[in-house]
């Protein structure tokens, strides 16, 4: 049965979706912070990164913490993610040492503020480590910091490469959530992109993981990739459906062959065209729903009962570098090489290489490379972009009351532009009243670009290859 957000030829305020289409694609950021990491420079150093740390430390708040773990056995083309491709295993204890040098470091500039609310280790592939090294990776954070007996502790994994006895260990080192990575279960689109993963071994590895203790599993998956059509990213869609994971997260493909060169690797004929994208995630939207999802976000679907599914309900959703997420914390640790965190107004990233990330541990500093301190009004704009993402949904008074301004003359320029003839208002895709900004079923697909508005630094970034497409 159709939906308000099934990508049909049907018509909105006499727009159709292939109109929105070419009007709204575009270049843009996925806006995972605000600013985007494109604004990060490298006057933001291991000082500046020192002094958010003592300001931090003056509070007890919980944190949140992110540990990269970059390695795996070889690189996906289509990835986007910071990853070391190596088989030589060594690596990875080598690595591992280190991290517990930057915990140390952190826990130190910290002070007594070592309580974790969200916990979550990302990759690369996190099981690439041995069982042993998944215990004492846990055992290290633990002598650091102090998970809350609530804590939301994730992890991602592959079902390539995971086994059952890691499965095991991870739950019984208190890891409550699991996002196992499938992307399409299709053959002709896992060729292309240089995954080969069965439908077979990933059904497996889910059933082991409900069978041990996990309550709650996401599943990723990817539209807009290589050979991918309706017909069989259909079939994928139902049998990842009939897994009935807690969570479903379907990402858009981003090529960006000038940041990833393994995406050179794809043909560009191969890809689906802009509209055929919009009929993917249609068809994703559909399928879900259907089955008794409940859209979450830009791209994520829940369970009803799930708490994403309940937060985005009470308009209560929230983001950071982990994802969405219902335990905000006001500060955002990252570790391991590239990672990013987010504390006290400033965003700081790891450096890239692990040479450059084991010298600056050695010497006994934080390996920050670069960052960005927000303003003010990178703060207020911040707010606006994150609460349309979330909850599709910006209450004038409060961002008046939270920061002191007038909305209307604040925004003076955005609120013209976005109401204009030809503009996200007129064409549907946004509400734009009294008390507040809401997006529209259909403007959910477009979300991205209708928060580009609110962006003061797309000006300067006009005509460079800097971004994926919207769409």
């Amino acid at each position: 049965m159709p939906t308000e957000l099934q990508p049909d030829p049907v018509h909105a305020c006499g727009v159709s979706i292939a109109s929105l289409v070419r009007q709204y694609d575009r270049p843009g950021p996925r806006y995972t912070s605000y600013p985007t990491a494109v604004e990060f420079n490298d006057h933001f150093d291991e000082a500046a990164y020192r002094g958010r740390l003592q300001a931090a430390a003056a509070t007890d708040d919980p944190l949140s913490l992110y540990v990269h773990l970059p390695f795996c056995e070889e690189r996906c083309s289509y990835c986007g993610c910071a990853v070391i491709a190596t088989r030589r295993r060594e690596v990875a204890a080598k690595y591992l040492g280190y991290l517990e040098k930057e915990l140390a470091l952190l826990a130190g500039a910290l002070g007594g503020r070592r309580h974790l609310a969200q916990m979550h280790w990302g990759g690369g592939t996190p099981t690439y480590l041995t069982v042993d090294q998944l215990r004492w990776l846990h055992a290290a954070v633990e002598r650091h910091f102090r998970l809350q007996p609530e804590a939301e502790c994730a992890v991602e994994i592959d079902p390539r490469v995971t086994t059952g006895e890691q499965i095991r260990a991870l739950r019984d080192l208190g890891f409550n959530r699991l996002s196992m990575g499938v992307q399409d279960f299709a053959c002709d689109v896992q060729a292309a992109i240089g995954r080969r993963q069965s439908e077979n071994q990933t059904r497996g590895l889910f059933a082991f993981a409900r069978h041990v203790g996990f309550a709650s599993i996401n599943v990723d998956l990817v539209y807009g990739l290589p050979r991918q059509g309706i017909p069989s990213f259909t079939r994928t869609l139902e049998s990842v459906v009939s897994l009935r994971p807690d969570r479903i997260a379907v990402y858009s493909y981003a090529h960006v062959p000038w940041l990833r060169p393994s995406q050179k690797a794809i043909h560009v004929s191969d890809l689906p065209t802009p509209v055929q994208k919009i009929e993917l995630i249609g068809a994703a939207i559909e399928t879900f729903l259907d089955a008794g999802y409940v859209a979450i976000g830009m791209d994520h679907f829940a369970l009803p009962d799930d708490d994403l599914a309940i937060a985005a309900r009470e308009r209560r959703l929230h983001r950071n570098f982990m994802g969405y997420t219902t335990k905000p914390a006001a500060d955002v640790l990252g570790v391991g090489v590239s990672s990013i965190g987010d504390v006290r107004g400033a965003f700081a990233q790891n450096v890239k290489k692990l040479p450059h990330y084991y010298e600056a541990l050695d010497a006994g500093r934080f390996p920050i490379e670069r960052g960005y301190a927000l303003s003010v009004d990178d703060m207020i704009r911040r707010h606006v972009i994150s609460e349309l993402m979330c909850n599709f949904h910006v209450d004038r008074s409060r961002v008046e009351q939270l920061f002191a301004v007038d909305f209307d003359t604040y925004f003076a320029a955005e609120l013209e532009q976005l109401a204009a003839p030809g503009g996200p208002a007129a064409d549907g895709l946004l509400e734009i009243t009294p008390d507040a900004l809401t997006v529209t079923p259909r403007g959910r697909l477009f979300v991205r670009t209708i928060c580009m508005q609110f962006d003061q630094y797309l000006a300067a970034h006009r005509g460079r290859s800097v971004f994926s497409r919207t769409v």
